[in-house]
């Protein structure tokens, strides 16, 4: 029998249970390359936050769409190609925030997120690097115009694209290696959205009773994740909590 995973996420005063969908939605969109004023922008701005290999942190949406003439373009891209999902609607209620990452280790955000779905929109050109997906084994090649939505609860990573783990070698200090992207919080209980990603609700709604915090489950306990593989093992310590 496969692993069973369990994530529960809030669900406003409560907590709820939940799958994890294995489901990747993407796509790549024809967009016009930013204007080199921003994309200095966003360089310089990376550096000043002095992203290190592995390091995902946001970026100024405010500032960058004063310096983004076609910034409206790309929301109408996402939109249409929302639309052509039966997802209508989604992005303009939903959490939007500009990311960049210099790679990233392996992770899922559903202790923070659980209730989520994420949307990335890709914006800077082909690195050389891929988002993996180690438990589904699907690799998304990273450039402009890559959209992908998937579960928070999903490991990931970006990582290097001939490469089968994260390796901060991948990203060295000086070189061009930093991605950009938007990136939307689609909420999971929408009930397109949690159909196109196969989701099930309330699998386990003891366990999701007696916890305080969103939380991945794993066969019945708590689970833990390797950022090096993006492996799931299972925490052997209290049930109660992670």
């Amino acid at each position: 029998m496969p692993d069973l995973l369990v994530a529960s996420f809030s669900a406003g005063d409560t907590l709820r249970s939940r799958t994890v969908s294995d489901i990747l939605l993407t796509g790549l969109l024809e967009l016009p390359t930013p204007p080199a004023r921003l994309i200095a922008d966003w360089q310089r701005e990376t550096l000043r936050l002095g992203l290190e290999a592995g390091d995902v942190e946001p970026l100024s949406l405010a500032r960058s769409r004063t310096r983004w003439p076609g910034y409206q373009l790309y929301l109408q891209a996402m939109s249409d190609w929302m639309d052509s999902l039966g997802l209508s609607g989604l992005l303009e209620h939903s959490e939007l925030a500009l990311m960049a990452c210099r790679g990233a280790r392996y992770h899922h955000d559903a202790a923070q997120y659980g209730s989520a779905a994420f949307c990335n929109l890709l914006l800077s050109d082909d690195r050389g690097q891929d988002l993996h997906f180690p438990a589904t084994g699907q690799r998304i090649p990273l450039q402009r115009g890559r959209v992908v939505i998937f579960d928070t609860a999903q490991p990931h990573a970006v990582i290097g694209r001939h490469k089968a783990n994260f390796d901060p070698d991948d990203f060295p200090a000086g070189a061009d290696c930093s991605q950009v992207f938007l990136s939307w919080e689609l909420p999971i209980e929408q009930a397109e959205l949690a159909r196109a990603l196969g989701i099930d609700f309330d699998i386990d709604p003891a366990t999701a009773a007696r916890l305080d915090q969103e939380q991945v489950w794993l066969d019945g306990t708590p689970a833990s994740l390797c950022p090096d593989s993006g492996r799931w093992s299972r925490t052997l310590a209290q049930k109660s909590s992670a």
